[in-house]
């Protein structure tokens, strides 16, 4: 079943009753499905076609798989499933008793040589920012049912490959594994705990082999160096946050979500003149906010970690300048010791007064902005930047899995930034290649407490009227 036109806007996901919980079946859990893993579009050009997906990825290379585990549902058996993106569909992996009710888990795992043969060593941390992309698009994706959804951080990276079958090495290609990364549970209630799911794994019949992408293959040996230090153990409870009451979101858009959301695209350039109206820029911080219940934040159960400093190049009624979205108010006093005394930390007139931004230092910041991300224009050409300054004094080797998860925070503060931009009537676009030592030379940044781990802008795109476009399943 496809997510054609559900009526649910995008508003509707944020307001306090939400949208309508419909019944768990299977034609109902392939929206979800489609509308964060599956195509959004096909796009050709000069006799060349390819596909773009609901999640965004670093150079449209999408290493992330998902896995749907379940009971059974009306027309679908228990068993672990893997999505197919390009034909919607779910190829069974395993078949297997499982007896829960309320919702089902779904699994996202990782390729790390599907970035790897373009990027080298930035896989690692592509491939994490698009498991961050993916979560953000699944908390959304169920919310149009509906659903909650949670990241169970209870279950460690073993748990999950035994569950997923990533275990079984001779069904992968040994130059192409393939890494768990998270776990999440959709619909109702409590999820099953590891111990009861894996037992009725055992002695489970599997089928299926992978394919592999790429005949010839470059050794990157750091990169598993990498995954095998930042594995997770199970057993790890997350703290719960909690969450500080703010005012509903100002309404952004009226349209079907499932049309932003399969509308989505990352800008190939912006216009470089037109300004964002303040109020639309207020919203998209706004957004970036933990509110209880309302997706994606919802999906999280620790205190926001990744502060964006934005560079603001043309918003009406804002001073171009440098500015800081504070998402967690712990975190104030520690971004102003970490950073270059002088700054102003100055509150913005007109601003919300529940929205933590304040203004650092008022100076045109369109050539830095550029130049700190890989010398790209795109950075300059939108109506703002930002670079996403995660905590790092927490990260060590009693649990060194937060490097992963920080990246993954920064890749759903990417997705929303995209998906509100798509509701404001303009775009967003990632930017993965940047050079972190510059901003932190410019921000005068204790990098032992912070670092900059990713960069995003927004503005009024460019399209190129040249690029053929059809239907993601036409």
């Amino acid at each position: 079943m496809l997510a054609d036109e559900l009526p649910v806007s995008w508003d509707q996901l944020f307001a306090a009753a939400g949208a309508p919980q419909q019944a768990l079946t299977v034609g109902n859990v392939g929206c979800p499905l489609q509308l964060s893993l599956g195509l959004s579009a096909w796009k050709s050009f000069n006799g060349n076609r390819w596909a773009l997906r609901c999640n965004p990825s670093s150079g449209n290379l999408h290493p992330t798989e998902g896995y749907l585990i379940c009971p059974d549902l009306p027309g679908l058996p228990a068993g672990v499933h893997h999505y197919r993106s390009d034909q919607h569909g779910l190829e069974r992996r395993a078949s297997a008793p499982f007896a829960w009710s309320g919702g089902v888990l779904l699994a996202l795992t990782g390729i790390h040589w599907r970035e790897a043969w373009k990027y080298g060593m930035r896989a690692f941390r592509y491939c994490q920012h698009d498991c961050g992309h993916a979560l953000a698009a699944l908390s959304y994706a169920a919310a149009l049912l509906g659903w909650p959804a949670r990241l169970l951080a209870d279950w460690g990276d073993d748990e999950i490959a035994a569950l997923t079958g990533l275990d079984r090495a001779a069904d992968f290609p040994a130059i192409e594994p393939e890494a768990a990364e998270a776990l999440l549970w959709i619909g109702p209630g409590e999820p099953p705990t590891a111990a009861p799911v894996l037992s009725s794994l055992s002695g489970a019949p599997w089928s299926g082999l992978a394919n592999a992408l790429s005949p010839k293959h470059r050794d990157w040996p750091d990169i598993p160096a990498v995954a095998a230090a930042t594995r997770k153990p199970g057993g790890i409870n997350a703290l719960l946050a909690r969450r500080e009451p703010l005012p509903a979101l100002a309404q952004a858009s009226s349209a079907p979500a499932s049309r932003l959301i399969r509308g989505r695209r990352s800008a190939q350039a912006f216009d470089g003149i037109t300004p964002v109206a303040a109020p639309r820029f207020y919203r998209m911080l706004d957004a970036l906010l933990p509110r209880a219940g309302q997706p994606p934040w919802s999906l999280l159960q620790e205190a926001p970690c990744v502060h964006p400093v934005l560079f603001v190049h043309r918003v009406d009624g804002l001073e171009p300048g440098i500015y800081c979205l504070v998402r967690a108010p712990g975190a104030l006093q520690a971004l102003r010791a970490a950073m270059r005394p002088d700054w102003l930390w100055q509150r913005v007139a007109g601003c919300p007064d529940h929205l933590p931004l304040y203004l650092l230092a008022p100076l045109d910041t369109r050539r830095f902005a550029a130049t700190a991300s890989c010398h790209q224009a795109i950075a300059a050409d939108g109506a703002f930047m930002l670079a996403m300054l995660a905590r790092f004094d927490d990260i060590s080797p009693a649990r060194p899995w937060l490097y992963r998860q920080r990246f993954w925070e920064a890749g759903m503060l990417g997705q929303v930034l995209y998906l509100e931009a798509e509701a404001s009537g303009i775009q967003g676009t990632g930017i993965g290649c940047y050079f972190d030592d510059v901003v932190h030379r410019a921000l005068e940044l204790d990098t032992e407490r912070f670092q900059d781990l990713y960069h995003f802008t927004v503005g009024t795109a460019m399209i190129d009227a040249r690029l053929g476009s059809e239907a993601g399943y036409a």
